[in-house]
Order: C-alpha cells, then structure tokens, then sequence
C-alpha cells in the first residue's frame, strides 16, 4: 500500500518524469561518448607510436567529446540542433540522413531511451535526493561502458576510474554505504579478478579477461561496498554463460572467440545497486 501511495504521489511522480527528460538529453550525450571515446583512444595510442619512432603525428586536428560537430559518416552532412532531438528526431527523419538518406543505426534512439527510462526508475526508487543524484551518475558511466565495450572488447579508464572515485566520494558521506566498506569493496572486487585471471592464465595459457573488468568491479564495490560482491558476481556469471551460450548456438560463434564481460558485470551492478541488499539477505546470507 505504501509502495503505492509513493508511486502515485505527485512529487515522485514528477521528479521521476522530470529525471526521464533529463536521461533522454544525457542518453544522447551518450551515444557520443560510446562512439568518440575509442576512436580518442586509438589517435592517442597512433600519435604515441608515431612520436616514439621519431615520426610526425598522423593526427594533429582536434578531437575530443565536443569538436568536431556530429556528421554523418557517408555523406559528411553536419547534425543541427533539430536533427538532434533525442528520439524525436530519429522518428521525423524516418531513420536516414537528410543528407544522403543512409540509413541511421536504431541503437542512437535506444540509448536515449533506455537512459531516459532507466533515469525516470531510479529517481523514482531512490528519490531526487543525493542517492537518486548519485544513481544518475552511476547508471550514466555504466551504459556507456556497457556499449563501449560490446563494441571494442574495452573499459577505458577514462570511465573505468571516475566510477571509482565517484563511488568512494558519495560513500564519504555513506550515501550507500559505510566508507569503510566502500574502500574494502573497491579493493576487494580487483583482487577477486586478477586472481581469477592470473589462475586461469597459469592453467591454460589464456587471457580470460582483461583488466577493466577487474577495475569495474572495483568501481562497483566501491559503490556497494564488499558485502555485496558475492551477488554481483553470481549475476553477472549466469546471466554472462546464459547470453554467450545463446550467441554460440544462434550466431554458430566459435568457443575462442572472446566475449566482453563487462556488460553482465554492469547489468548486475545496476541490479545490485536496486535489489541487492534484498538478494543477498534472501539469498547469500550477509546481512547489512
């Protein structure tokens, strides 16, 4: 009943619909950052080489999240600010560019939705107070991650760090949770990975992961703290054989091809930072 009463109230209701406009902006923001971030990294690591071998860099123009203005990659027609409204503007152009009628990936709208949907959700659960602000935050870095990584087999850590330090800030206060278990998290969630990789590279030979995973999942205990770790792990594990056992048998995916890990670690975090502690007190055992 009171869950109810809270859902229906005109202050939640609200804040929350006022949060899902603001996740719709930031999701297009997004869709930036998810396709600028790697082609950043990849000039920073070719203008490196190049200076190393005594040679001049191969790119000396600006690039960065703001210059040069969005284009279209076929024709170079220049976005304007009505091309650029979250959703809206994919539906009015029918999905192609006014330039050369290419046709526009469907995922830009679907960042933008599913920023602004999942905005609207945790301001609705965890109030417009600093813990639904500090969510925000939280959600925003680990969905550009989630696709930046599914592209590229990369957690940056232009990403991977803030996280992190976001975290242990909002935890000075104990937003979340206590500092001191924030800082035992953050620690915690590293060391648990590089043990398992280095196992399993000593056993057969292999990467099994690579290091963002385990600095993501230091950034996620440092959010909520090392009592919840075991279900972030358990989550991100099934639902991670579940999906790549799915792409093995539906898209005839070889076993060696490498499967990014971050984007089960971040969909558990997410539900973690929601229903942890109910999963791991129903589940586990660890009590908060």
């Amino acid at each position: 009943m009171m869950e109810l009463i809270l859902f229906t109230a005109p202050g939640t209701t609200l804040s929350a619909a006022i949060a899902g406009l603001f996740g719709l902006l930031i999701g297009s923001f997004l869709n930036v950052v998810i396709h600028r971030v790697p082609k950043m990294m990849q000039r920073e690591s070719d203008n490196y080489v190049a200076m190393e071998n005594g040679l001049e860099p191969p790119h000396a123009d600006r690039y960065n999240l703001v210059v040069p203005r969005s284009a279209c990659p076929h024709c170079g027609h220049q976005i304007t600010a009505l091309e650029n409204i979250p959703v809206l503007s994919y539906l009015a152009i029918r999905g192609k560019c006014i330039g050369c009628k290419a046709p526009i990936s469907a995922r830009y709208p679907l960042v933008e939705l599913l920023t602004g949907c999942l905005s609207a959700g945790l301001v609705w659960h965890f109030g417009s107070g600093w813990m639904g602000l500090a969510s925000l935050v939280f959600v925003y870095l680990l969905i550009a991650m989630t696709f930046i990584d599914a592209d590229t087999q990369l957690l940056p850590d232009d990403l991977t760090y803030p996280l992190l330090w976001c975290g242990l800030l909002a935890n000075v206060a104990g937003v979340f949770v206590p500092l001191q278990d924030a800082v035992i998290g953050a620690a915690t969630g590293y060391l648990v990975l590089w043990s398992i990789y280095w196992l399993f590279k000593l056993t057969t030979g292999k990467e099994g992961m690579g290091y963002g995973d385990f600095k993501l999942l230091a950034a996620l205990g440092a959010w909520m703290g090392w009592n919840m770790l075991p279900i972030i792990i358990l989550l991100s594990s099934i639902v991670g054989a579940i999906v790549g056992l799915g792409l093995i048998m539906l898209t005839k995916r070889g076993r060696d091809n490498p499967i990014p890990f971050g984007p089960y670690l971040a969909a558990a975090g997410l539900i973690a930072l929601v229903w942890g502690k109910t999963l791991t007190q129903n589940y586990i055992g660890i009590s908060f």
